[in-house]
């Protein structure tokens, strides 16, 4: 049975990245064998949900950007009655564009694996080192490994913001005051009263 392990998005985009390099700085290599051809191929089959998530991460980052400005600009020049409908609405535009550029951009990134990432592993590995390559991403030890990246991921995410909360909140509040002043100022706006006052 085959383990489809996803491939973190800092692996798969190293792994474009030199391909980027290595099609500006080498020759053309010798083509690869049918033999090789076929485990790159399944080792990007293997490899396909870390692709996705991949290009769901590019299409949905500057989307997630955009949010964020928009939400800034809520809280500063949009009279309060009206923030709630206008987030509504902004988010089923988020939701909208989500919808239908992810898989555009997933499809995109699925077929030119091949070409780039692809390229990569037939030019770097050898035949032997794509077979052990492959090896471990099947192997159940390997796969339990991974799924136990999510747990360990969370026991220490979860300890980590309690143990900086205290340190960190206070310069959060402070950035977002900062923040608050500036484009009040920006946009002619008395400063925002401070809480208590």
């Amino acid at each position: 049975m085959h383990h489809k392990t996803p491939l973190s998005p800092a692996l798969v985009l190293s792994l474009c990245q030199a391909a980027g390099t290595a099609f500006a700085h080498s020759t053309p290599a010798p083509a690869a064998s049918p033999a090789k051809k076929e485990l790159v191929a399944k080792l990007l089959k293997l490899q396909q949900p870390g692709i996705e998530a991949l290009a769901r991460n590019l299409t949905e980052q500057p989307a997630a950007q955009l949010l964020n400005q928009a939400s800034l600009f809520l809280q500063a020049r949009v009279p309060a009655d009206k923030r709630e409908a206008v987030a509504k609405e902004i988010g089923n535009d988020v939701q909208a564009y989500t919808k239908d550029a992810v898989p555009l951009v997933r499809d995109r990134a699925i077929k030119l694996a091949p070409t780039t990432a692809g390229k990569v592993l037939e030019e770097r590995l050898s035949e032997d080192e794509l077979k052990q390559v492959v090896a471990m991403l099947e192997s159940p030890v390997y796969a339990k490994y991974m799924q136990l990246s999510g747990d360990m991921q969370k026991a220490l995410v979860e300890k980590l913001v309690a143990e900086t909360r205290p340190t960190i909140d206070p310069k959060l509040k402070n950035l977002e005051a900062s923040i608050g002043k500036r484009l009040n100022a920006a946009a002619g706006q008395p400063p925002a009263a401070a809480p208590g006052k």
